[in-house]
């Protein structure tokens, strides 16, 4: 990508930015070309072409001989609504599609609209590749040794209880697990509290990752109802987890895959209050708290576990690197079992980049760094709602996520995206089938999409593109 590219997208981002948060209102002028170059100190073509990528994405326009303005926002369209769920469990059975279409989507020349994955320019690899020189420098007997034993390392445990703090921690230095992933922490969780058969309770529609861990485990899921905004239904978990059917519910309160919500706290107090005293483990996936878009980071549901019911799972694959394979599990009483569980499948997870991981977070580069993600996948998600405002169906609902970075479809009734989705990689376009988020089968009329990347033109032409795509008999 050139230096130019680059600059005019900063530019873009910045200007959107004031547009979202009503600096810029309806109407108003923007400063002219010539003055925008001569401030920021660009090219008038880099201006230009700033400014063209606005217009693309609908949020200014060009007036003859009078220069750039604000265009009026577009009505929101409805969110999706929580539907009724099959009221038995399920058998899993989706990993085989989930694979073929993870693979589709990875193609060279195909929009990165499928895998929910950050855009590499957004992430701080040359800071962290300093940091990994650096380690391997200061401590090079890392690499002599390993244990099953002592898996994790104390620094990067006590960089995780301080950042605890800021969410109704601290959590205990002895309830920490360090993993290889959250998918990994999740699949111990669900290894040290269930066995082969057992039921699961899940959201719906549910993360298609935890799905495949319950099918390959033999597990059954129950789908629980989940709003758009408010998250899993505590009302209807109460009414399955009565008879003592349910072994475990496992959840995304905070950023849900895929919708975006955030639960409030009042109900994920009396989530934790109700599975406690039910006896049902509860297993939280925390990965998008840090990616929240609110005044003040959400807190997970363990903040109100006072019985050490609640596992939280969590990682930085989506805010730091997905190569960095490090995550977390803080345990509660289930802590023993899952460090068993941990060092029969796979030991110790590597040391250096537990060391690089914890360096990063005591120098607070991590902190300034998630500001400026935030905002980034904020602005992408708006410019893909727009996006998808423009081109799709006039009856398509969308999720307005409150956390994460991945945008939740929901097409009119008669059309069925996963059928949809073989011609979409005919067409070199990608997208997650609404289907493989429901162990049921639901959601046909459903997809989410990746919004993760920058919204260069490229990927506003893929999203016309799959929008024609929906509208054709």
């Amino acid at each position: 990508m050139s230096e130019q590219l680059l600059r005019y997208e900063k530019l873009a981002a910045e200007l959107a930015g004031m547009i979202a948060g009503g600096v810029l209102a309806h109407g108003d002028r923007l400063p002219s070309v010539r003055r925008l170059s001569e401030e920021r100190r660009l090219s008038v073509s880099t201006v230009v072409q700033a400014l063209r990528q606005l217009e693309d994405r609908g949020l200014v326009e060009a007036r003859p001989q009078s220069g750039y303005f604000v265009r009026r926002p577009m009505p929101l369209r409805g969110e999706p609504v929580s539907r009724s769920t099959p009221e038995a469990p399920m058998p899993v059975d989706i990993s085989q599609r989930l694979v073929r279409v993870l693979q589709a989507g990875m193609k060279p020349g195909v929009p990165p609209l499928a895998a929910a994955l950050p855009a590499p320019e957004l992430l701080p690899v040359a800071a962290l590749h300093r940091l990994y020189a650096g380690v391997a420098r200061r401590h090079p007997k890392l690499l002599e040794g390993g244990s099953h034993i002592n898996m994790d390392e104390p620094a990067l445990v006590r960089q995780l209880v301080r950042r605890s703090l800021a969410w109704g921690g601290p959590l205990a230095v002895e309830e920490i697990v360090i993993t290889n992933s959250c998918t990994e922490a999740l699949g111990l969780c669900l290894r040290a509290v269930t066995k082969p058969g057992d039921t699961v309770a899940v959201e719906s529609p549910a993360y298609y990752l935890m799905l495949q861990l319950l099918e390959t485990l033999g597990l059954k899921a129950l789908e629980i109802p989940t709003d758009p905004r408010n998250g899993i239904s505590v009302e209807a978990l109460d009414l399955a987890t009565r008879h003592g059917e349910v072994a475990a519910c496992l959840l995304v309160p905070n950023g849900s895959n895929p919708l975006g919500s955030v639960m409030p706290d009042e109900r994920k107090r009396q989530l934790a209050t109700l599975m406690a005293a039910r006896g049902v483990a509860v297993i939280e996936d925390d990965i998008y708290g840090d990616l929240h878009f609110g005044a003040q980071r959400p807190w997970p549901i363990k903040s109100f576990d006072s019985a050490g019911n609640v596992m939280l799972c969590s990682s930085f694959s989506k805010s730091l690197s997905p190569s960095l394979r490090i995550g977390f599990v803080a345990a509660g009483r289930h802590r023993s079992a899952i460090a068993l569980q941990k060092t029969i499948t796979s030991g110790g997870t590597n040391p250096i980049t537990q060391h690089v991981l914890a360096e990063y977070l005591e120098s607070g580069a991590y902190e300034r760094h998630l500001r400026n993600l935030r905002r980034t996948y904020e602005r992408q998600i708006d410019a893909m709602r727009a996006a998808v405002g423009r081109y799709f169906p006039a009856a398509t609902r969308m999720t307005h996520p409150q956390a994460g970075c991945v945008l939740w479809l929901e097409l009119p009734d008669e059309i069925d995206a996963t059928l949809m989705y073989e011609r979409a990689i005919a067409d070199d376009l990608a997208y997650v089938p609404g289907e493989l988020f429901s162990p049921s089968g639901m959601y046909r009329n459903c997809l989410r999409l990746n919004c993760g990347n920058p919204h260069t033109p490229e990927i506003e032409d893929a999203v016309r593109r799959l929008g024609a795509l929906m509208m054709k008999p």
